[in-house]
């Protein structure tokens, strides 16, 4: 019996954080931020960088003359790493996503802390940075991965809104609606620049929400700020 409820705990203890992109009182409980602590709204955009859909969310930035946070993953950084230094030369911030967009879930603490450490050095390398921003592939922590980030410094960030741009079937209106639904201050949007594992082209859907999704940021009222300010 005691073998049986030490095993339920064991398992618990490895799934739980999962919900936490869904189940605020999870992220909550476990002190992973979906939201800043203050004034201003982040925009954040996933899985790249790409060859073209972060250079089409760069320009739309500079329009705007407004920073966001990119969550990099460390293969594709591996490909186009002045792409990626580009992003830090910008003005932008940068964070760690992994050097493999894969769910932690199955992945063992050994494989984690590799998968970070060689995501780190990429990113760093590339960027001139040390980033400390963590976001898991799909959002979806693990109880050990969520350890290992705490043990590495860094701070893990979801989401509060997001556009679900990688739906194949999904239109720019709609991620701009999705992703700026009562929009407020604190907010952080979920964004994609890259389509390696998503449906394809759908960095251009993003790209082309992304203008209405700023000015909606811009109404508010509220300054767009790095995602590092969930600290």
């Amino acid at each position: 019996m005691r073998a049986d409820v030490g095993g339920a705990l064991a398992a618990a203890a490895w799934v739980v954080p999962a919900a936490a992109p869904v189940v605020p009182a999870v992220a909550a409980a476990l002190r992973v931020p979906r939201r800043l602590p203050g004034a201003g709204i982040a925009i954040t955009f996933d899985d790249g960088p790409h060859t073209q859909g972060t250079p089409a969310v760069l320009e739309m930035l500079a329009r705007a003359n407004a920073r966001a946070t990119f969550f990099l993953i460390g293969e594709q950084v591996e490909r186009a790493p002045a792409l990626a230094a580009e992003i830090t030369a910008a003005g932008h911030e940068v964070g760690v996503h992994g050097y493999r967009h894969t769910l932690l879930l199955r992945r063992s603490p050994r494989a984690l802390r590799d998968d970070f450490a060689r995501a780190y050095a990429v990113i760093a390398e590339a960027t001139g940075t040390a980033p400390t921003l963590y976001r898991p592939p799909y959002g979806v922590f693990s109880g050990p991965a969520l350890l290992i980030v705490r043990r590495l410094g860094w701070q893990p960030l979801l989401w509060s809104r997001w556009g679900k741009d990688w739906v194949a079937t999904t239109t720019p209106a709609a991620i701009a609606a999705r992703a700026t639904r009562d929009l407020r201050r604190g907010d952080v949007v979920l964004l994609h620049d890259a389509d390696h594992y998503s449906s394809g082209d759908s960095w251009r859907r993003t790209a082309a929400a992304l203008p209405d999704v700023l000015a909606a940021a811009s109404a508010t009222g509220e300054p767009l700020v790095s995602a590092s300010q969930s600290r």
